[in-house]
């Protein structure tokens, strides 16, 4: 009897593994979407077709804009790390996975501090021609938020397209030019319709960041440039129409599930015939002047792209203007005054105090992303026929953006004991919803590449199940988990769009407080801003050299 009832607690087990996860996409992401749409059928408010038809045209204009120039610059970038060895090319590739980890408030700082009114490039170019007014006008214009969105979604279409490039089989390009084809022939009638899902792929994704950007375009965009997602933050909390804000809400939301959808569609496609091949095959160095001016003008516009801004940020951190003499000295004054709050201001807490909230959170994001991850993780491996539906389920807030989910939390917990002033929590529980697809993809893998064989050979050796997974499973997947803990960390660390609508006036994070900075007038607090958003690249910076020192064996290298 015992031996029977050891079974059976098994498969109990493993079916409830599925309910903690669940219970908490129920309560905390599809009842607040529930809500947005109670709020938008029920609530009085003002209506417009242009509120909603301006907004939504240009959501989808400068999404498929920024996709077209993310694309421009990213496939070629994807086919010279893919293809060729050059010097610098391992710090290139870290360097170009940094932008789309970095908060879209530190990207904004460091666009403001290359181009903005005072910007490096600007005070340059007013001092040496003696001009009183800056030259170059590039903040508040669709050219920032273009070049910023470039910045940020160049990194996924290399890693997508490069990922698919590495595993060609050169064989069978080398079969196309033996039968006489040209190399460009080649390329185009052979390697191109092969890597077509993988570019759908990456384009398509690239279209969804853009699409449902928020950080950008309200830093940098200015107020004439509104997506739905600014609509939305600003129908809420600058006009107080909620009923407006529902309405954006849902149409934002129908037009991003159906972009997941056809996203997940699409990736399942993706199975075309490439093969896994040795390292180094495929990959030589760049031969005659045109292969190497090529690889040499793609890797300047992205150092350029990539190392400008964020130079720039540091370097306006530490600067500081002698109003009477209109010179600049180096200075640590910005990091000094993060410790102080001057006025006894209650708005604006010392930005270390910022600092410490985000640490906070993030902590608690890890522990809930994590905690759920694991455990969404082996229902997903242990229980294959509830993949079916679970799988979606724990993948759906892709789908949503951050400020919708701010602002279904608004609206669902507003009552004491779950609202923003008594219960702070909300803030890491909206990122852990951000952040938990991420780690059960990381995690998931790893832990279905367990042979079932290992852990049967240990029970049967007389380990209990937690043994079992102390000493057989967790050795295989601890990177994953590791990867996973970062991933959420640095998620929860740079979070601003949910954040912006729950974090009260006294409790700003990091993100918020960098935004409060920006928008206030005087040379201290736009230094601080420079300073404070320079601390929180380099804490991705780290954390991007975590992951690639983590990088699960096996994955392709590009």
């Amino acid at each position: 009897m015992p031996n029977q009832g050891k079974p059976r607690n098994r498969f109990l087990f493993s079916k409830a593994l599925w309910v903690l996860p669940a219970a908490f996409l129920l309560f905390f992401f599809l009842v607040p979407l529930v809500k947005i749409l109670l709020v938008m059928v029920s609530r009085s408010g003002v209506l417009s077709a242009n509120a909603i038809l301006q907004p939504l045209l240009f959501t989808l204009w400068q999404a498929a804009l920024s996709m077209l120039l993310t694309l421009a610059l990213g496939l070629p970038a994807a086919y010279i790390f893919a293809r060729y060895n050059f010097t610098g090319k391992g710090a290139l590739r870290l360097l170009t996975t940094l932008p789309f980890i970095l908060p879209t408030v530190v990207v904004a700082a460091g666009f403001s501090a290359l181009l903005g009114p005072r910007g490096l490039l600007n005070g340059w170019l007013m001092q040496a021609f003696d001009l009183q007014i800056p030259p170059i006008s590039f903040m508040n214009t669709l050219g920032a938020i273009l070049i910023a969105h470039v910045f940020y979604n160049t990194s996924v279409v290399i890693r997508i397209v490069g990922s698919a490039l590495v595993q060609f089989d050169p064989r069978i390009e080398e079969a196309g030019r033996v039968l006489g084809g040209s190399r460009w022939r080649v390329f185009r009638e052979v390697t191109l319709p092969l890597l077509r899902p993988s570019i759908l792929v990456a384009a398509l994704m690239v279209f969804l960041f853009d699409f449902t950007s928020f950080g950008v375009i309200l830093l940098l965009g200015g107020p004439k440039f509104a997506t739905l997602e600014v609509s939305i933050y600003t129908q809420t909390l600058s006009m107080l129409n909620l009923k407006m804000a529902g309405l954006l809400s849902f149409i934002q939301l129908a037009c991003t599930f159906g972009l997941t959808l056809l996203y997940t569609r699409l990736n399942g496609k993706r199975s075309v015939p490439l093969m896994p091949r040795l390292k180094g095959e495929g990959v030589r160095k760049p031969h005659g002047i045109f292969e190497k001016a090529a690889i040499v003008f793609l890797v300047i516009i992205l150092i350029v792209l990539i190392v400008s801004p964020l130079a720039a940020l540091a370097i306006k951190s530490v600067l500081q203007m002698d109003v009477s003499t209109q010179t600049t000295s180096l200075t640590l004054a910005h990091y000094r005054e993060l410790f102080i709050n001057r006025n006894d201001a209650f708005f604006y807490v010392p930005p270390a105090k910022a600092a410490l909230n985000s640490l906070y959170y993030a902590a608690v994001t890890v522990l809930i992303s994590v905690g759920l991850g694991l455990t969404a993780s082996y229902a997903l491996v242990r229980q294959q026929g509830l993949k079916r539906w679970l799988d979606p389920l724990i993948m759906l807030p892709l789908g949503t953006s951050a400020v919708t989910l701010g602002l279904g939390f608004l609206i669902t917990f507003n009552q004491p004991p779950l609202d923003v002033s008594s219960f702070p929590l909300l803030i890491p529980l909206a990122h852990s919803l951000v952040a938990l697809p991420f780690v059960v993809r990381t995690i998931q893998p790893a832990l279905a590449s367990i042979p079932a064989s290992l852990g049967e050979s240990a029970a049967s050796l007389g380990a209990s199940p937690w043994q079992v997974w102390r000493k057989v499973e967790l050795p295989i997947i601890h990177r994953a988990i590791m990867v996973g803990v970062i991933f959420s960390f640095t998620l929860s660390l740079g979070e601003f769009g949910a954040t912006s609508f729950l974090a009260r006036p006294d409790t700003p994070t990091l993100p918020v407080a960098i935004y409060r900075f920006l928008s206030q007038p005087g040379a201290m607090n736009y230094g601080q801003a420079m300073a404070m958003a320079t601390l929180l690249m380099l804490a991705c910076a780290l954390a991007i050299g975590l992951l690639e020192k983590l990088q699960v064996e096996g994955s392709a290298e590009i």
